[in-house]
């Protein structure tokens, strides 16, 4: 299933959500201008590799953030962006801006560290704004459970759905496929565990950080 839009009204111009986008954007287009072995240096130098972290946290830290700006491929950056670009604006409009970016990248670094914590020896880098985008998904979820999502489901259906059903269908199958993740080791490279962490830390952490609506919804 994908979601195509919310009919969740919006009343001002979410510039975080925005700048987040571009940013992913640009820094997936710089890695493709790159020659192939700098694009993997590049990738290397910046991505999540829980083994490096456990072995040495500080100096690694940083990875913790920098890997949630980086993208694998078209697909993987157009899944990620266009999940952040229905869902993102609310968010950030009932969080305000800075409390939004701040939302944002914490659940991004807690997503990533859930991920190296299920898979603590791998050395395999992790890259992508999944967890972070998950995040969100998680903050709508408890923010705006009964808002309609439209939702494409392959190949020729689309409905509207409640937000609560779209948003927790979603949950589930994240769940399942982690937890399937830790009794048959997989070659999908998607970090279950990291979509999961993200979506828990936004259904945990958005009642602390969001103000009161001044709007009817």
């Amino acid at each position: 299933m994908f979601p195509l839009r919310d009919a969740n009204p919006r009343h001002g111009l979410p510039y975080v959500t925005w700048a987040l986008i571009s940013l992913n954007t640009s820094v997936f287009i710089y890695m493709l201008l790159l020659p192939l072995f700098e694009g993997e240096r590049f990738i290397f130098i910046y991505s999540f590799i829980p083994q490096f972290f456990f072995d040495s946290p500080l100096p690694n830290a940083y990875r913790l953030v920098s890997s949630t700006f980086l993208h694998g491929g078209w697909a993987h950056i157009l899944g990620n962006m266009f999940f952040l670009f229905v869902f993102g604006d609310n968010i950030e409009e009932r969080l305000g801006r800075g409390r939004f970016l701040l939302f944002y990248l914490l659940g991004g670094t807690l997503a990533t560290l859930a991920h190296g914590i299920f898979t603590p020896a791998s050395a395999v880098p992790m890259i992508g704004a999944s967890g972070a985008v998950s995040a969100v998904l998680g903050a709508y979820i408890v923010l705006f459970p009964r808002q309609r999502v439209l939702t494409f489901i392959p190949p020729f259906f689309i409905f509207w759905l409640p937000a609560w059903l779209y948003l927790g269908y979603w949950a589930l199958i994240q769940t399942f496929e982690a937890f399937g993740g830790l009794v048959v080791v997989r070659g999908d490279g998607v970090a279950w565990w990291a979509h999961v962490g993200g979506f828990l830390f936004g259904v945990l952490a958005v009642r602390a950080l969001a103000r009161s609506p001044r709007y009817d919804v």
